[in-house]
């Protein structure tokens, strides 16, 4: 192909299909999908917001969980808009810029989740198993530069794989079976080999999911076996509770993630429509689930969040009522095992 045929090539818009062979249902479809994003949009403003209004949340452990509501409003808004343009309104061309901006997005905040989630897990790691050197450990600054480390990663990784990608031909037809810019359903109408880009793609992504994985579930055996040594049972239930919802979501976000990408690349029998729900679902649900697991679940984001709707509704808080949360924030501070108790 000449050089000014592939230019042109490269320039025309793709085409969305939605929910390949779903097309007449997708009116209906897109209701979960809205009420999803619409929940992604409170919950993880409320956490901000929260977070951003009450001194007291000023520390890692919220300024983390602040981090993953950044990254889930990001990749969702990445997604979920155009999503419901095809659904509802029929807007199925998307720019080719921007389909590789949106694919960028989407891997590259999933990438910096990831390392956000591995840092709440050292985070509970070093509060719980190392208490008297927590402050010393997770400063503010530190808690910052851990946060831009993930999001140096999550874009160092991406990019390679973006220049890999925008530099193949696309001259087959520009229709993506997908509702959003998905990386091997694209790559999928290039016209020469894409070996590369895939191999580069599933290197990075069973590395650096396996990596996180394996330093995710240390901190959380560790955690583990510092909680079940406290003599009070009902600290133990709590914990292993709260655990186990961390440890939920984490898996959903990491199985979710392997299992979309595997999906696509080895359909295994599976009807177009089914590879396309799950790496859907797989964008929508866990940045619904964090807010409330991370942070509505959480004792002192509960107060955070009190203290922001009383604001909002224009009422005050009663001393009574600053001296009790003050007291509590006291013990919590003493213990330093909040992340796992609340």
């Amino acid at each position: 192909m000449s050089t000014a045929n592939r230019s042109i090539t490269n320039t025309s818009p793709f085409l969305l299909t939605g929910i390949p062979g779903l097309e007449a249902l997708h009116v209906w479809i897109s209701i979960p999908f809205c009420f999803t994003y619409i929940m992604i949009l409170l919950g993880n403003s409320t956490v901000l917001l929260a977070v951003r209004l009450d001194k007291s949340l000023h520390e890692p452990m919220y300024y983390f969980i602040c981090m993953l509501a950044v990254i889930d409003l990001t990749f969702s808004t990445a997604v979920v808009p155009k999503m419901l343009g095809v659904f509802w309104l029929d807007s199925r061309e998307i720019g080719f810029e921007a389909c590789f901006i949106q694919m960028f997005f989407i891997h590259t905040f999933t990438a910096v989740e990831s390392g956000v989630l591995l840092a709440m897990s050292y985070d509970r790691y070093i509060a719980i198993c190392n208490p008297l050197r927590y402050n010393t450990i997770l400063t503010s600054s530190r808690t910052i530069q851990i946060g831009l480390l993930s999001l140096a990663r999550g874009a160092g990784v991406m990019t390679p794989l973006m220049c890999l990608l925008t530099s193949l031909p696309y001259c087959k037809t520009r229709v993506i079976p997908h509702s959003y810019c998905e990386h091997m359903a694209v790559v999928e109408l290039a016209c020469d080999d894409p070996s590369v880009s895939d191999l580069y793609s599933l290197i990075v992504a069973t590395l650096l999911v396996g990596a996180d994985s394996v330093f995710i579930t240390f901190s959380y055996v560790m955690i583990l076996r510092s909680v079940m040594r406290l003599p009070s049972q009902e600290a133990r239930l709590k914990a292993l509770r709260t655990c186990g919802c961390h440890v939920s979501i984490i898996l959903l976000f990491y199985i979710g993630g392997l299992l979309s990408m595997y999906l696509q690349m080895f359909s295994f029998g599976l009807a177009p429509h089914i590879q396309v729900l799950v790496a859907d679902f797989y964008l929508t649900v866990p940045p619904m689930l964090n807010p409330i697991i991370y942070g509505v679940k959480m004792k002192q984001m509960q107060e955070g969040i009190f203290k922001l709707l009383q604001q909002l509704a224009g009422l005050g808080i009663s001393q009574a009522d600053k001296d009790r949360s003050d007291a509590e924030r006291g013990r919590h501070h003493q213990k330093r095992i909040y992340p796992v108790l609340e």
